[in-house]
C-alpha cells in the first residue's frame, strides 16, 4: 500500500452480540472525550463491530441502539436485523466502513464496503449467527456472520498510524475461549504490521467487565449490554497511551 493511503487513525472491531456493542461503542466514546475520535476514520467491523462502525460513521448514539428491539432467538425470518438497522442508520451509506462477512455456500471471509452499500444491509450481513439468523442477501449473494471465519480480522485492517482494536470476547472474557481470541488477535497483528508500520491500540474487557457476561446467552441481554458501555468508556478513560 502506498503512503498516500496511510491515515493518521483507524480502527478494527470484533464480534460479541449486544454485549459487545455496547463494550465497543463505550471504548469509542471514552476515548473521543481524551482526543482520540475514530470518526471520518476508516473502520473495519465484524458482526457487534460492525454496528460499532456504522454508529460512529454516522454519529448515531448507544442510546439510540439500546431502544432497538431484541429480535427473539432462533428467527429464521429474513430480514430482522436489516429492519432493526434501518430505523437508526436508514439508507445511509459511507466509505469510511468496511465490514467482514462469511460468504455461502463456501464460507469465503469477505470484506464488504459502506461506499457500495447502505450500512444497515452490512451490519445485517455480518451478524447474521448461522442457527440463530437467517443469511442476509446483499447484492444477490448470501452472507453469514463474519466471526465464523474470524472474531476480529485484525489482518484486513486498513493501515494507520495507530490502529484501535477493540475484542470485545478477548481478555478475561469466557476463561479458555478469551485466550484463545487473544492469541487469534496477535497472530492477526502480526499478519497486519508485515505489511504496514503503525502501532496497535487495543482494548480487551478486564475482570470486572467480563463479569457482567459469564454465559454466551450473557452477550444478547440489552441491560448487560448498557453495563459493558459503561464499562468500556471507564476502561478507555484510564487507559495509558503513549
Amino acid at each position: 500500500m502506498t503512503g498516500s493511503s496511510l491515515s493518521p487513525l483507524a480502527g478494527v472491531f470484533g464480534g460479541g452480540g449486544l454485549f459487545g456493542i455496547g463494550y465497543a461503542l463505550g471504548v469509542i466514546d471514552g476515548l473521543r472525550e481524551r482526543g482520540i475520535d475514530l470518526t471520518g476514520c476508516p473502520m473495519l467491523g465484524t458482526s457487534a463491530g460492525s454496528w460499532a462502525a456504522a454508529a460512529t460513521a454516522l454519529s448515531v448514539p448507544f442510546d439510540d441502539l439500546v431502544e432497538l428491539p431484541v429480535p427473539t432467538f432462533p428467527n429464521p425470518r429474513a430480514g430482522v436485523l436489516a429492519a432493526s438497522a434501518r430505523e437508526v442508520f436508514g439508507e445511509a451509506t459511507d466509505p469510511h466502513v468496511r465490514v467482514v462477512v462469511t460468504e455461502l455456500p463456501r464460507l469465503k471471509r469477505t470484506v464488504l464496503s459502506g461506499s457500495q452499500h447502505p450500512l444497515a444491509d452490512l451490519v445485517a450481513a455480518s451478524s447474521a449467527v448461522p442457527g440463530l439468523l437467517a443469511p442476509h442477501v446483499v447484492a444477490g449473494r448470501k452472507y453469514v456472520d463474519g466471526g465464523v471465519r474470524s472474531g476480529v480480522s485484525v489482518d484486513l485492517a486498513d493501515p494507520a498510524s495507530l490502529l484501535v482494536i477493540i475484542t470485545p470476547l478477548a481478555g478475561a472474557m469466557f476463561g479458555p475461549f478469551g485466550r484463545f481470541v487473544d492469541n487469534r488477535t496477535d497472530a492477526e497483528q502480526r499478519s497486519w504490521a508485515s505489511h504496514n508500520l503503525g502501532t496497535f491500540l487495543e482494548f480487551s474487557p478486564r475482570i470486572a467487565t467480563a463479569h457482567i457476561a459469564t454465559r454466551p446467552q450473557h452477550l444478547f441481554d440489552k441491560s448487560r449490554a448498557i453495563d459493558a458501555y459503561h464499562h468500556g468508556r471507564a476502561e478507555a478513560s484510564v487507559r495509558s497511551i503513549a
